[in-house]
């Protein structure tokens, strides 16, 4: 039996969406996935374990209607998936009004395209959601791509750029940057493993104008920011003075803001602007994204208080990218055709 969180506000817009491609009901859209050998809950608990029932349905029944709907590269798989998570916001809601489910759908598209060459996560290093996106990006995305994703995570502080990379297995790339001219050294590399998770470059910079050298440095091309620390000292200004430079010299640069809607990750001491600084973040990320999700990079709880699913952001990041690969192997495609509608 099918329960999960806030599902009498959803159901109707779920089974309509699921009707669209010929499936009845979230049990058929389960069932569907299992026949092909796809079991969607392991998938995405394996990315974030604390997320609720409801992302785990979401994207069972995005799979399902790629594998129906005759998606034949991991790319069009992403985007169908996109849609059921949009059928999966609560009408009225933030999400809802922020089209966050039709959002992840075309990050992950993008991600699989073979014009984006580096993703970054501008986190403020303060959880783990940026680097269980990044693991979740790194074990699918290469299966479809002609050429390697370069993943990168950017974050504010050196030891616990250090301390991320020693528990998750990443590369801790060791940085000096010159105030005075503008340049970025790179002093040390360090992988803390042999496998794929080693070619997940983690950044720790000391504030923000390191973290636009950073960006310059690794070329990023899309970028998702975090929404739990340092937003206001760190991923927002980065993001925002990174896109302008890229402006400057005609380079393509999407940004995806994660996060906000109430701001209640936000509070005085983060900008000592007392009662001022409620919704600031919303706010920041309107001044700069391309487009904004709703609720945190990492608790599923505040995710699903902006009307959407229990799932981190940055973890359905990589939930979206292993599942439309997984459909696009499934369907014999090798990724991407052509360029992205909407573009990058």
């Amino acid at each position: 039996m099918v329960r999960f969180q806030n599902m009498d506000k959803k159901i109707v817009r779920i089974e309509a969406f699921l009707n669209n491609y010929g499936i009845e009901n979230l049990e058929t859209a389960e069932a569907v996935c299992l026949s092909h050998g796809l079991d969607v809950r392991a998938i995405v608990r394996s990315i974030q374990p604390i997320c609720f029932d409801d992302a785990c349905w979401a994207y069972a029944a995005g799979a399902a209607a790629a594998l129906s709907s005759g998606a034949a590269t991991a790319s069009a798989a992403a985007l169908v998936i996109g849609e059921a998570l949009q059928a999966f916001c609560a009408e009225g809601s933030v999400a809802d009004e922020r089209q966050v489910g039709t959002g992840h759908g075309r990050l992950a598209a993008m991600v699989l395209s073979e014009e984006v060459k580096c993703f970054a996560f501008l986190a403020g290093h303060e959880s783990f959601a940026a680097a269980e996106g990044a693991i979740g990006i790194v074990q699918s995305a290469d299966k479809v791509r002609k050429t390697p994703l370069k993943v990168i995570l950017n974050g504010l502080g050196k030891d616990a750029a250090k301390i991320i990379s020693r528990m998750n297995g990443f590369t801790y790339v060791k940085t000096r940057y010159d105030y005075k001219t503008d340049v970025l050294a790179i002093l040390d590399e360090k992988s803390y493993s042999r496998g794929e998770r080693a070619r997940i470059r983690c950044y720790g910079a000391d504030e923000a104008r390191e973290g636009v050298a950073v960006m310059e440095w690794e070329d990023v091309d899309v970028s998702i920011s975090g929404n739990g620390t340092n937003m206001v000292r760190f991923t927002h200004l980065v993001a925002g003075a990174y896109k302008k430079r890229c402006l400057e010299r005609n380079k393509t640069y999407f940004a995806c803001a994660s996060g906000g809607g109430i701001g209640r990750t936000l509070g005085p001491d983060e900008t000592s602007a007392g009662p001022a600084s409620y919704g600031l973040t919303d706010s920041m990320s309107r001044m700069y994204g391309d487009t904004t999700f709703a609720g945190s990079s990492s608790v599923p709880a505040h995710v699903a208080m902006m009307g959407f699913v229990g799932m981190g952001n940055n973890p359905m990041v990589g939930a979206t990218v292993r599942l439309a690969v997984a459909v696009g192997e499934i369907r014999g495609g090798s990724g991407t055709v052509g360029g992205i509608e909407g573009g990058l």
